[in-house]
């Protein structure tokens, strides 16, 4: 079997290029996030809250800019240390193990994702690190 020895980062190379730090619905927050990122800013959560967050629903937001870029982006993400799941874990999102056929359509705005994969593969590969990233002993952290 050529594909045995597959793993996630024979799947994606990140190019640093910040196409999914754009728009694509938002990045949103959990309560460590929430956490984190404030006190990695130096600000309260409060103040996090209100400057740098909006809502969809209940559910925390980072919020873009007018460019819509993350509110984070400056041609790097200024707070990779402490970035929420959402932002560690892709191109890795439930959204392909619910549909394989994601992964090419997300590859056609990411230069760092890999195609020519077989469906298996990449769902394998993709459950891998949504697994790892959900798991206790890493606090959802990869």
């Amino acid at each position: 079997m050529p594909y045995k020895n597959i793993t996630p980062d024979d799947l994606f190379k990140c190019r640093k290029c910040g196409d999914c730090c754009k728009g694509y619905g938002g990045t949103y927050l959990s309560s460590h996030d929430i956490a984190a990122i404030p006190d990695f800013i130096g600000i309260s959560s409060d103040r996090f809250i209100k400057d740098y967050c909006s809502f969809s629903g209940s559910r925390p937001l980072l919020t873009q800019k007018s460019d819509g870029y993350c509110v984070f982006w400056d041609k790097v993400c200024t707070i990779h240390p402490v970035k929420p799941r959402m932002c560690k874990t892709w191109p890795f999102i439930p959204s392909v193990l619910a549909d394989p056929a994601n992964w090419a359509i997300m590859a056609g705005s990411c230069p760092g994702i890999q195609t020519g994969f077989p469906p298996e593969v990449i769902k394998a590969c993709v459950a891998k690190i949504i697994q790892v990233a959900s798991a206790p002993a890493s606090g959802g952290r990869l």
